[in-house]
This record gives C-alpha cells, sequence and structure tokens, in this order.
C-alpha cells in the first residue's frame, strides 16, 4: 500500500500527547468520535510524597487530576476540597472525597470561586501542585488576604524520545490533528519530534489546543496549520473541538 500524503482523506489519526492517567481516559473518547487515537504523550508524571503538611487545613485546592492520587494517600476524605474544573473534581470524588467544588475553569477561576465562597478567617488553604507549579495561584489567593501552603504532589518530566508508533503514523500519512492541553506540555512535546521530515509534516497537521496560551505556544514555535481552540480550558471541550469523524 503506498504512503497516504498528509491530510489525505483517509487520515483519521489524533495525536494525543496528554500522559497518564488521563491519556487512556482521552484516548477512549477519541476513539468514540470515529477517530484513531494515537498516543504520543509529551511528559512522564510520577507522584511524590507529601510531607510536613499543615494541621487542620481549612480547603484542599487542586488544580490538576495528577494530584489527586498523593491527596487521597495523605489527607482526610472530609476535607473540602476545590478543584480547578470538572474533570479534577470527579476523579476528587472517585478518590473518596465527600466535599467537592469545582471551579469549572481555569486557576483565575478557581480564585474567583474561593473568594466569594470562602473566608481568610477558616484558615490555611492547602495547594497540591506539581513541581514548578501553582505558584501564581497561591500568590493570587495570597493577595486576597488568604493564607496558603503549596506543596508537590507530582513531577512531569519532557518525554525525550518521541514514539515509534507515532512517527510511524506520521510517515504513512494516517495522522490527521494533535491535541494539545497545556502550553509547557506543547513545547516539549515539539522539541521531541525529530528534525526531519516529519516535523515540517507534524507543523501542517491540525492543532486542537485547550486555551489561547496553547494555540500562542504552537503558533510562536511555527505552527502552520489550523489551530482550533477549546470553548472551555477542559477535556469534554477538547473533544468537541476536534468534533466527531463520519464513519
Amino acid at each position: 500500500m503506498p504512503l497516504l500524503p498528509p491530510h489525505s482523506p483517509l487520515s483519521r489519526g489524533v495525536l494525543i500527547t496528554r500522559p497518564e492517567p488521563g491519556l487512556g481516559e482521552t484516548a477512549l473518547a477519541v476513539a468514540r468520535a470515529g477517530w484513531v487515537p494515537v498516543p504520543a504523550p509529551a511528559l512522564h508524571v510520577c507522584a511524590c510524597p507529601v510531607r510536613h503538611l499543615p494541621r487542620q487545613p481549612a480547603a484542599l485546592l487542586l488544580t490538576s487530576g495528577q494530584a489527586v492520587a498523593a491527596a487521597a494517600e495523605s489527607l482526610s476524605p472530609s476535607i473540602p476540597v476545590f478543584a480547578v474544573g470538572d474533570r479534577t473534581a470527579q476523579k476528587a470524588r472517585a478518590a473518596g472525597f465527600v466535599t467537592v467544588c469545582s471551579a469549572k475553569g481555569n486557576a483565575q477561576a478557581l480564585v474567583r470561586l474561593l473568594v466569594g465562597t470562602c473566608s481568610p478567617e477558616q484558615g490555611t488553604l492547602l495547594l497540591f501542585s506539581g513541581a514548578g507549579q501553582g505558584m501564581e495561584l497561591a500568590q493570587s489567593l495570597r493577595s486576597h488576604g488568604f493564607s496558603v501552603v503549596r506543596r508537590v504532589a507530582y513531577r512531569a518530566s519532557a518525554v525525550v524520545d518521541f514514539p515509534a508508533s507515532a512517527g510511524q503514523a506520521l510517515q504513512a500519512g494516517q495522522v490527521a490533528a494533535v491535541l494539545f492541553f497545556s502550553a509547557r506540555s506543547a513545547r516539549s512535546w515539539l522539541a521531541s519530534v525529530p528534525r526531519s521530515h516529519l516535523y515540517a509534516q507534524v507543523l501542517a497537521l491540525r492543532a486542537v489546543v485547550i486555551s489561547h496560551e496553547v494555540a500562542q505556544a504552537v503558533q510562536l514555535a511555527g505552527w502552520q496549520g489550523p489551530v482550533t481552540v477549546a470553548a472551555t480550558p477542559d477535556a469534554p471541550a477538547m473533544l468537541a473541538a476536534l468534533g466527531c469523524l463520519n464513519t
């Protein structure tokens, strides 16, 4: 069978740059929409032991589902949880947390939710985040008078080697789009793509991104294909932006 050119009508592959545990969930949703998921995670995520927690924090803040496992291992399920979005909130509930509230957006939405529903006098807010993340959120909350203790719950490192299966799918012209879930992972992923004819082929794909910040990151990297921004910064909106493929 001859190789298919880029953007062939037969191209149904979607490169998924999200790391586990979200990669598998997204791959299933992509397949249900009629596409062929092609795993190509940008980052490798590992949990970190969390120590030296404050006594009786007023609430737990979660900006990523990646932090839920560490939270479930180290905190009482009775602690109120404020999650950045619905998916993170669902994961927190599935992990056993009883009182969970979703900001249904991004870090700024989480700040607005906390300022509108909580008082600094209620006590310390405990923020679980990834290494190198969450500082701006903590500072924003402190500017509103809140006491915030941040702890690193996981570390994400860039994947150095581009997956062979993804390279083969690109080589065969089987890929139509790529999903980017953060500016950092987009930059890391692009850095892992071999600097060969595949790189130019990648830049010509359709990019579906979670926010305008991510769109700017890929465009600054020289993206040539169309860029679609999700209506809201979450995985369901990403899949809606990708669309269903008629089969």
